[in-house]
C-alpha cells in the first residue's frame, strides 16, 4: 500500500469511528446498553511504563483533554504502573474501589493484566485495552495500532534498504518484552519481513520490560561475538533502538548499522535525521487516544460501539501505521504536523535539519 493510501486509511478509519461513535452517543437508548446516558463518573487510565516516554507526554495528556470535551463532569484517574504488574494491580483494584465506570488499560503483563479484566468485569464495569491487547481474556474493546503490521513494516523497509545498499551479512532481531502480547504481535511481523529476505538472523532478543538498557547490553554482547558481521539491527521500538545504537557508538562502530524502531519518539525523529537510525513508525498518538476516549464516553453513556473487525474476541479499532525514513520525515513529521520544527531541530540537530529541508 502507498504512503498516501496507508495515511488515508489510518484518517478514514479514525473518522469512522468518531462518527460511529458520535451517533452511539447521541441515541441513549440504543440497544447495546443502559441507556441511561451519563454524562459523568470516574475513567482510570492506566499505562505500563516510562521506559517510553509516550505515555506521560502524549497518551495521558490526549486522552485526558479528548475526555474533558466529551465528558467535561467526568474524573480522569491516571496512573503509571512504572513496568510492575504487580503495582498496575494494586492501581486497578485502587480505582474499582475509588468507583470507575470505564477502565482503560495498556498492560504491563498482558497475562497477568487478565485478572484485571475479570475483576472488573465480574463488578460491570468495561475494560478497553489500549495499544496491546489481552489475549487469553476477551475486553470489551480494544484500541490499537496494527502491532503485527509494524513489526512487518519496519522490517521490510530495513531489508530493502540493506539489498539496495549491497549489503551483505546477518541481522539481530531485539523485541520488546515477553509479557507483552503487542510485543509478541510485531515480534511476528519483524519475522515476516525478515525470514523472506536473505538476510540471516544472527541472534534474537526479548527486552524485559522493554528497557533501554537491557536491549544496548545484549547488542554489546552481540558486537563482541559477530562483529563486522551485522549489518542491521530490526529494533521493536524507539526505546530498544536507542539502546541498540548507543551500544555500537560505545563499541566505537563507524559507521552504525541501520537500525530500526517504532513510536516516533522525538529522540526517534532526531537520530533519523542525523543518520544514526534508518527508520521508526508514525503512529499518531492523537488517533488511539482520542479513539479511546471516545469509545469509554460511548461506554459511558451505556451505549458500547461494535468494532471495525474482532481481534482476541475482543471487538477491535486497528489503525495504520507509516514508516518514516529521511527520505520521507519532512512529509510526515512536519508536514503532518506531528512535531515542530522547534521541537526537533534543536542546536544539536539544526544543520542536519536544514540539508533535509527541514528547517
Amino acid at each position: 500500500m502507498k504512503k498516501s493510501q496507508k495515511r488515508l486509511a489510518a484518517v478514514l478509519g479514525s473518522i469512522t469511528l468518531v462518527t460511529a461513535l458520535a451517533a452511539c452517543a447521541a441515541d441513549t437508548t440504543g440497544s447495546g446498553g443502559t441507556g441511561d446516558g451519563a454524562a459523568s463518573g470516574k475513567i482510570a487510565f492506566l499505562m505500563p511504563d516510562l521506559a517510553s516516554t509516550r505515555y506521560e507526554q502524549q497518551d495521558s495528556p490526549l486522552f485526558t483533554a479528548k475526555m474533558e470535551e466529551l465528558c467535561p463532569d467526568c474524573e480522569i484517574i491516571y496512573q503509571n504502573a512504572d513496568s510492575d504488574p504487580a503495582k498496575q494491580q494494586q492501581q486497578a483494584d485502587s480505582a474499582i474501589a475509588q468507583g470507575v465506570k470505564v477502565i482503560v488499560l495498556d498492560a504491563v503483563d498482558t497475562k497477568a493484566a487478565a485478572s484485571i479484566v475479570v475483576n472488573a468485569q465480574s463488578q460491570n464495569i468495561p475494560v478497553i485495552t489500549y495499544d496491546r491487547p489481552i489475549v487469553d481474556t476477551p475486553a470489551d474493546y480494544y484500541v490499537s495500532f496494527d502491532n503485527e503490521g509494524i513489526g512487518e513494516l519496519i522490517s521490510t523497509s530495513l531489508v530493502e534498504g540493506l539489498a539496495a545498499a549491497g549489503a551483505s551479512g546477518g541481522v539481530l532481531i531485539v523485541n520488546g518484552s515477553s509479557t507483552d502480547d503487542a510485543a509478541q504481535l510485531i515480534k511476528k511481523g519483524i519475522h515476516t519481513g525478515v525470514d523472506s529476505s536473505d538476510f540471516e538472523v544472527l541472534a534474537e532478543f526479548d527486552t524485559p520490560g522493554w528497557e533501554p538498557q537491557k536491549a544496548q547490553d545484549w547488542v554489546s554482547g552481540q558486537i563482541t561475538q559477530f562483529g563486522p558481521q551485522i549489518v542491521g539491527v530490526v529494533a521493536a521500538n524507539d526505546g530498544t533502538g536507542g539502546g541498540s545504537i548507543a551500544a555500537f557508538k560505545a563499541a566505537g562502530v563507524t559507521p552504525t548499522p541501520p537500525v530500526t524502531g517504532n513510536d516516533a519518539e522525538i529522540a526517534a525523529i532526531q537520530r533519523i535525521i542525523a543518520g544514526d537510525q534508518y527508520n521508526t513508525i508514525s503512529k499518531p498518538i492523537r488517533i488511539v487516544a482520542e479513539a479511546a476516549a471516545e469509545v469509554a464516553y460511548a461506554f459511558l453513556t451505556g451505549n458500547p460501539p461494535e468494532g471495525e473487525t474482532t481481534l482476541f474476541d475482543t471487538p477491535s479499532q486497528l489503525f495504520t501505521p507509516e514508516v518514516v525514513t529521511q527520505e520521507n520525515v519532512k512529509e510526515i513529521i512536519f508536514d503532518g504536523e506531528i512535531y515542530t520544527v522547534d521541537e526537533v531541530c534543536t542546536a544539536e540537530y539544526a544543520a542536519a535539519c536544514e540539508a533535509l529541508g527541514i528547517a
